[in-house]
């Protein structure tokens, strides 16, 4: 991904962060965008990031539902699952599924590990016992 996409990339997940679209925050972003040091490591296809821009956009749905359904039904049991992660990425990708995971607010990755897994912590509704 080249330059261009990467400040597009950091500007998205600044907005995303900061929830505001005023002049002053644009200028912010920008500047913290071109001040962050650039990875060389490896280069994803422009699949890889349409897929990750497209699970960008269904995750802010998404989270708008698990905030309102918290609200309303309180979760009362919680669990740590394993999730794969996708290899080969690139660290910019890595970070953005790990930013999408816990941006929904009913899941929070915990760990990385090692053996190519995210240890997930999320909360659960489950029935009560009568």
């Amino acid at each position: 991904m080249g330059t261009i996409g990467n400040l597009i990339l950091r500007l998205t997940i600044w907005f995303l962060l900061t929830s505001d679209l005023s002049v002053a925050n644009i200028i912010i972003g920008v500047a913290i965008a071109v001040l962050l040091p650039r990875s060389y490591t490896s280069h994803e296809s422009v699949k890889a990031w349409c897929r990750a821009f497209q699970k960008i956009l269904l995750a802010i749905p998404q989270a708008y539902l698990e905030a309102f359904e918290l609200i309303i039904r309180p979760h009362n049991a919680e669990d740590v699952v394993l999730e794969k992660i996708q290899y080969p990425r690139s660290p910019g990708l890595i970070f953005l599924e790990i930013f999408l995971i816990t941006f929904t607010p009913k899941t929070i990755v915990v760990k990385s590990r090692a053996d190519g897994y995210y240890e997930i912590h999320r909360v659960l509704r489950r029935a009560k016992n009568s």
